[in-house]
């Protein structure tokens, strides 16, 4: 049996396009590539062909992997859901009882994460603690450097 994997409509997209430029744009290149290699003579000293024939065997493995994804996907869409909680896709803006700054953060899939979008994974300890929350709710997270308190002081399903 294989497993879902929730991603948002913007990483669903996003990773179908990847797959099209692989197969359309990559994939032929590189086979033109070691096609000129070849033509070289003695592939047993042919830096250019072992380069061409690795960047192959990546550009393959990364199609297989974006196919076995694709496949398993589930975009999870928000668009006329009222935003009264958080889930997964949720933008939250929190209060940091401790700072007294406010952070943004979209809960996304592992694969989608990145701290530097404020894009948080729906596993990470404070997107776990976040997950079910409601506006107003005040939320502990036991983080690495200790426990946080945040505020959910507004969500919005974009």
């Amino acid at each position: 049996m294989s497993i879902t994997i929730p991603l948002t409509k913007e990483s669903h997209e996003a990773l179908q396009e990847e797959l099209k430029r692989l197969i359309r744009e990559e994939r032929p290149k590189v086979i033109q590539d070691i096609a000129e290699a070849r033509s070289h003579g003695d592939l047993s000293e042919n830096a250019e062909y072992d380069a061409a024939k690795n960047r192959q065997g990546f550009i393959e493995g990364r199609i297989q992997e974006l196919q076995g994804k694709l496949a398993r996907a589930h975009v999870v869409d928000l668009t006329g859901l009222k935003p009264d909680k958080v889930v997964f896709g949720a933008t939250v803006t929190l209060y940091d009882t401790a700072t007294e700054e406010e952070i943004t953060y979209k809960i996304v899939g592992e694969d989608e994460a990145d701290i530097k979008l404020s894009k948080i994974s729906c596993t990470s300890p404070v997107g776990k603690a976040l997950i079910g929350h409601k506006l107003d709710d005040s939320v502990k997270v036991k983080v690495p450097a200790g426990t946080k308190e945040y505020e959910i002081i507004e969500i919005r399903y974009e």
